[in-house]
């Protein structure tokens, strides 16, 4: 860019900051020389293309008119939260009065991080006359003393300028000309969680949206992990209304980095090589994780059981391990050498309450055929417990129970049952919504790499392994129940 001798109205005469008043990119460079250079070039292309939506020269080609919606999807460590703290400031200097900004962040803490940094560089003093200031650029521009707190505070001659919130947080009487949400996803855990991203979703439609004014702009920045999370919502339902800035990491087909000075193709490939393919891809080349990387690729379903025949009603049930472990117990009806399942308790309650649960359900489902418990970790007492609650409370001695010792490979399990699973093991029509935890755990399990839960897909795997017979072949023990009632 070149920088003319212009002296500004209130008699800024540096063509430094001249320039910057009218070139975000300059002013990111003013702001930190070492991280903007001009050698990253992705970084001048995010800045400027901000600069075009925030002035309304970026053209939705589709309508004819400026977008008002804006998508970052960048890799970690690339700078997207931070030039758009920068971005901030920029716009309350060109435009004090009339720019209103809420920011929305993952939680309180990361919300203070951001706001802080907005609100200390416009407030900062210039003490060494090397080292740039806000000021230097827009000298006007002051926050109103009084009313600084970091999460919500005003410039000089308005009423409001700038809210920082968390994900989920209340934004009550406030409204804005730019909302900004920031990496509201910290996790494949989270990214993995439907009813996460369900809420978010929910709060967005609800509380955000209900805050950004008529014409107002919205920016949201993310990591994409899941088709379904915030990113993956809003080009769904509205496919045509954003721009898009996206940048991979590693260009596969010239096998070059986005930046090398800020992620090397060594370090890049060492950190692939510490994490699951689905996660790297989610992290570096925004591909979300259940595009990539799912062990089960789809479920069968069914409307009814096929009519005029009936089958054997099983059960298995894997305990929950350790305090953090979920309980998971099906019962399925075995026909024709498939199972369709019938019900699901999947939960991390305690004992006291799961052995009720489990007796009352393989009563009302009149298990019959056989209910098959692991006893590792002491699910043979479970058992016993279970089959004590059959008795007492409905004097049924009609369920078989068995329990075993489980001495294979979990993983190669459930990998090696994994197409029977997808196969032969049925599912309601609505059982994404009638069990979401299980839903979400069978269809978010990775094939690759560490899955922090698997008891829902070891359980659907001791059912597939019933329905085939396996378990006579390849059990250590299995015992009938002693109990004299």
């Amino acid at each position: 860019m070149v920088l003319e001798k212009i002296i500004a109205p209130d008699g800024i005469t540096d063509p430094r900051y001249v320039a910057a008043r009218s070139s975000f990119w300059e002013y990111c460079k003013l702001k930190n020389q070492k991280f903007f250079k001009e050698s990253r070039k992705f970084l001048r292309e995010l800045a400027e293309t901000l600069q075009s939506f925030v002035e309304r020269r970026l053209i939705n080609p589709k309508t004819g008119e400026p977008y008002t919606k804006f998508m970052i999807n960048i890799p970690p460590r690339h700078g997207k939260s931070y030039i758009l703290t920068l971005f901030c400031e920029w716009c309350f200097g060109r435009d004090p009065v009339g720019m209103q900004i809420i920011s929305v962040s993952y939680n309180e803490i990361l919300a203070r991080r951001f706001a802080r940094y907005v609100r200390d560089d416009i407030d900062a003093t210039k003490i060494d006359p090397k080292y740039f200031v806000f000021n230097d650029v827009f000298p006007s521009v002051h926050i109103k003393y009084g009313d600084a707190s970091q999460m919500m505070w005003s410039l000089e001659g308005t009423f409001f300028s700038y809210l920082a919130t968390s994900f989920g947080g209340t934004m009550t009487g406030i409204g804005c000309s730019l909302g900004i949400i920031d990496d509201p996803i910290k996790s494949a855990e989270e990214a993995y969680n439907d009813n996460v991203l369900a809420d978010q979703w929910d709060w967005y439609c609800n509380t955000f949206l209900s805050r950004v004014e008529e014409g107002g702009l919205q920016i949201v920045n993310h990591t994409r992990w899941s088709t379904k999370d915030l990113c993956g919502k809003l080009l769904e339902n509205e496919p045509d209304e954003w721009y898009v800035f996206c940048r991979q990491a590693y260009n596969e087909q010239l096998g070059t980095m986005l930046c090398p000075e800020i992620l090397s193709l060594k370090s890049y490939r060492d950190k692939r090589a510490k994490m699951s393919d689905a996660i790297a891809d989610a992290n570096f080349q925004q591909t979300p994780m259940d595009i990539k990387g799912r062990l089960y690729t789809s479920f069968s379903t069914y409307d009814r059981l096929p009519e005029g025949k009936r089958g054997r009603v099983i059960s298995y049930t894997d305990t929950a391990d350790t305090g953090s472990d979920y309980l998971c117990s099906l019962v399925a009806e075995e026909i024709d050498g498939q199972g369709y399942m019938l019900d699901v308790i999947y939960t991390q309650k305690p004992m006291e309450q799961t052995e009720p649960m489990v007796a009352e359900q393989l009563h009302v489902y009149q298990v019959h055929g056989k209910a098959q418990f692991e006893s590792n970790n002491g699910g043979r007492g479970f058992a016993r417990a279970v089959e004590r609650n059959l008795w007492e409370r409905y004097k049924d001695r009609r369920v078989p129970i068995s329990w075993f010792t489980q001495t294979h490979n979990k993983v190669a399990r459930i990998r090696a049952e994994s197409t029977f699973v997808m196969r032969n093991i049925l599912m309601p029509k609505d059982w994404e919504t009638r069990w979401p935890e299980y839903a979400s755990a069978m269809k978010n399990y990775m094939a690759e790499g560490k899955n922090k839960h698997d008891d829902a897909p070891d359980a659907t795997t001791g059912l597939a392994e019933m329905i085939q017979g396996k378990k006579e072949r390849k059990l250590k023990t299995m015992k009938r129940s002693s109990l004299g009632i």
